[in-house]
């Protein structure tokens, strides 16, 4: 891949700059929070019926992606199934099976792209509806920068009361990108942004160089229309065979990074969160920002 897409990713630019990444069928071949499911099976926090509604869902996602509809319905149903399930919980059974479930359906076309553009000197940040308990740890096994992700109000008995405090799509994925943009110094006009719906228009808008990476088709219209590139991610890869080498975190360590939240939620507060590796986050003012 290295040649394959540098062309695209070359920073000519001394202002700091970042490549944005949605994550289901961007970044990985499936929906990220609906691939849990049948492990918060086994856990005993949902009954089989939801882990067939939920299968269900992931194949309307799949066939063609889900409209704006079809999404705010999949929030509220998720919302209230994670009602009352304990923090801790969720964050064990996220950590434990992590690598089993998405390692193997990472795109290593995209896993590439978030190569080439650290080396380009670029944040990585990973901007998704999902859960940020879901979300953050695959940003870590990524290796990005920062997240952007979705969140559910916990209560003062640790478990998810089911309420939303902020949803991570559309126009405010495109928002929480500025937000951060102005905090960290970027340059949105040499920044970068890769999707495949067209709700995260706004996002792609937002920067100078925007991707469709298999859109659906009414995002594929807009790139068309657009002149906007159009990238087919197609060879789901475990980053351990595309890097031998590569050193896994332990799964220990992925546990305590695991974020608060419920694992099947689509909903809640904006989290950027910053590796260890990764720069101080820029106004600590705005509240928003801690470190994985």
């Amino acid at each position: 891949m290295v040649g394959a897409y540098a062309r695209l990713v070359e920073n000519h630019s001394l202002p700091r700059t970042a490549a944005f990444f949605d994550l289901d069928k961007t970044v990985i071949a499936k929906s990220s929070t609906l691939t849990f499911s049948k492990s918060f099976y086994q856990g005993g926090l949902i009954n089989r019926r939801a882990v067939l509604r939920t299968a269900y869902a992931q194949f309307v996602f799949l066939a063609g992606g889900a409209d704006h509809d079809q999404m705010e319905g999949m929030r509220e149903y998720l919302s209230a199934l994670c009602k009352g399930w304990n923090v801790q919980q969720v964050r064990e059974i996220v950590a434990e099976t992590l690598h089993d479930l998405i390692d193997p359906i990472i795109y290593d076309e995209a896993a590439s792209l978030i190569e080439e553009h650290h080396a380009a000197g670029r944040d990585v940040v990973i901007v998704s509806t999902s859960g940020a308990e879901v979300v953050e740890p695959i940003g870590e096994l990524l290796g990005a920068d920062r997240v952007v992700a979705t969140r559910m109000v916990v209560g003062d008995d640790g478990c998810f009361t089911g309420e939303v405090e902020y949803y991570a799509y559309g126009p405010t994925k495109a928002e929480a990108v500025k937000e951060l943009a102005a905090s960290e110094g970027y340059d949105l006009t040499r920044c970068f942004a890769y999707s495949d719906s067209a709700t995260d228009v706004p996002m792609l808008e937002s920067v100078g160089n925007p991707f469709a990476v298999n859109p659906d088709r009414a995002l594929r219209r807009e790139a068309t229309a657009r002149e906007w590139p159009i990238l087919v991610f197609s060879r789901p890869v475990r980053l351990k065979q595309r890097i031998p080498s590569l050193s896994m975190p332990p799964r220990p360590a992925l546990m305590a990074a695991a974020a608060v939240g419920a694992a099947a939620a689509t909903a809640g507060l904006v989290w950027y969160a910053s590796r260890r590796r990764g720069r101080l986050a820029g106004d600590t003012s705005l509240g928003r920002f801690a470190r994985i």
